[in-house]
């Protein structure tokens, strides 16, 4: 699925069944968010709609969501020309290139609302190819908790911050 078929486009309330199938077995597996694994619809949905500045999904041209993330101010007052981002794409679509074309267009985004730099705040070590994917794109590890995410299968594991000036 090369990027010419995915179009990005804002959520709208008619995406949020697919949002949260996309979500939710994400989420429950405890394998690269820090969200409880019992979170429900409603929960969720605060989270990844409600709370953020911006909800996005990619869709094919028959309007399937495919994948979908979230941008907002990784904190608040000084802290907030940084934004902080969260991507999901679904099971079908993994490896097909829609992370990076989400990736890429949440720069865009980020620059257009005018954030300064984009930082991931807990991207378990275990996330190899989101790691892989990031770097690519062009953001640095620049710092390692040592277990500081408690993987669902693997226990207590490093998680790294990721930072990219835009």
């Amino acid at each position: 699925m090369p990027d010419h078929e995915i179009t990005i486009i804002p959520m709208e309330e008619i995406h949020w069944p697919d949002v949260w199938a996309i979500i939710k077995p994400v989420f429950r597996a405890g394998e690269t968010y820090a969200f409880a694994l019992d979170i429900g619809q409603e929960q969720a949905r605060h989270a990844w709609v409600t709370q953020p500045q911006a909800t996005f999904v990619a869709v094919d041209q028959q309007g399937h969501v495919f994948g979908t993330y979230y941008i907002k101010p990784n904190h608040p007052g000084p802290g907030s020309h940084v934004c902080n981002c969260g991507y999901v794409v679904s099971a079908q679509a993994r490896g097909r290139g829609v992370a990076s074309a989400m990736c890429r267009h949440s720069q865009d985004q980020a620059k257009q609302t005018g954030f300064s730099a984009m930082q991931y705040n807990l991207v378990a070590a275990t996330n190899t190819g989101a790691i892989r994917l990031w770097q690519k794109l062009g953001f640095d590890i620049v710092g390692t908790l040592p277990k500081a995410f408690n993987h669902a299968r693997d226990g207590l594991v490093d998680a790294h911050v990721m930072y990219k000036l835009l």
